[in-house]
């Protein structure tokens, strides 16, 4: 996705057009939420998911929203061949476990 980004970016720049991408990472969804309610367990495989991102939480579709929003705005007017982690982390911490 990044790869993509920058080069329709690159290509396009010149047209006055920018290109940015939105990454997010898992967003607490309805769709999570289906997923998880048919695990064994489904408060035990929250808290695994929630303990495996950075942050201890998983992203908000508003924050997802927002990140799309800013860039869609005119606030991001001098923002081109950017790609945007709204993942908490994930994409580019590299976090030792808890307690090490």
């Amino acid at each position: 996705m990044h790869s993509l980004t920058l080069a329709m970016a690159a290509g396009h720049v010149r047209e006055g057009i920018r290109v940015n991408s939105v990454n997010p990472g898992t967003a607490d969804t309805p769709w999570i939420g289906r997923l998880l309610s048919k695990a064994a367990d489904p408060a035990a495989e929250w808290a695994a998911l929630e303990t495996r991102q950075p942050t201890g939480r998983l992203v908000t579709a508003d924050e997802v929203a927002s990140a799309v929003a800013y860039s869609a705005s005119p606030l991001s007017g001098a923002t081109t061949g950017t790609s945007l982690a709204v993942d908490g982390g994930m994409q580019g911490l590299r976090m030792r476990p808890a307690g090490r």
